[in-house]
């Protein structure tokens, strides 16, 4: 599938890899930015078909909003879901300012919301004679480390999900894939780890990845990650725990 007149449906487009997704995506094809804040004035200019609809992925009634408002807009479908807001919380849980109340959040931004806007655009996304939904995961899906354990968690969980969509949308017209990130130079990443990769680059390997109808895109040193993973996870753990991922 080119990625071009496209009409595509982004989360977390307002900064970090969702906003240079949008900023590479944007000037050949019409994106629909689902976020809290609007995504920045250059990347509205380069992005002239793009439009932004505030939403708070932590609420399921603002998803709900956000799906009725896309399916009322796009009566002829739309060609792809690019699930790729996450928020990541690093206290432990043994940390005395470890708050309790994030876990939900996590919770709902990185795993329940992307389920929700699968399932509320599917109609949508079966119009076209060809579309896809792109879940954008982490390595932090395949081993974990010991901080972020629900982050962690999140991702092993949207890793199941879409393989097990997958199965379930084989025979159907929509593709179902997952990009596998390492350590991305990021605010989320902001004095964490070190070798980051620019969310310009991955943005253009994610996009790449989609093109070429990659079921699980491993990206940077996760591709290196899963292969020690399968050959020696204890290994494999080790380096997450040293965080050199």
């Amino acid at each position: 599938m080119k990625l071009e007149n496209k009409t595509i449906v982004l989360t977390g487009g307002s900064s970090g890899v969702g906003l240079d997704l949008l900023r590479a995506l944007g000037a050949s094809n019409a994106i629909i930015n689902l976020s809290r804040r609007a995504p920045p004035e250059d990347a509205v200019h380069l992005s002239p078909r793009s439009t932004h609809i505030a939403t708070n992925l932590a609420d399921a009634e603002s998803v709900h909003r956000a799906i009725e408002a896309i399916t009322h807009s796009c009566p002829d479908g739309v060609d792809g879901l690019i699930n790729c807001a996450a928020v990541q919380f690093l206290p432990k849980f043994t940390d005395t300012d470890f708050d309790p109340s994030s876990i939900a959040t996590e919770i709902a931004i990185n795993l329940t919301s992307p389920a929700q806007l699968i399932h509320g655009l599917l109609g949508h996304l079966r119009m076209p004679p060809e579309s896809f939904i792109l879940n954008v995961n982490s390595g932090l899906g395949l081993v974990p480390k010991a901080e972020s354990a629900v982050y962690c968690a999140t991702k092993g969980g949207l890793d199941n999900l879409s393989r097990g969509l997958r199965a379930q949308l084989n025979d159907t017209n929509i593709r179902v894939q997952q990009a596998f990130l390492p350590l991305v130079d990021t605010p989320m990443t902001t004095g964490h780890g070190s070798g980051k990769l620019s969310p310009q680059e991955v943005a253009r390997q994610i996009i790449r990845g989609i093109e070429r109808g990659t079921p699980d895109n491993d990206i940077g040193k996760a591709r290196l990650l899963r292969v020690i993973n399968r050959l020696s996870p204890s290994i494999a753990n080790a380096i997450m725990q040293k965080g050199d991922s």
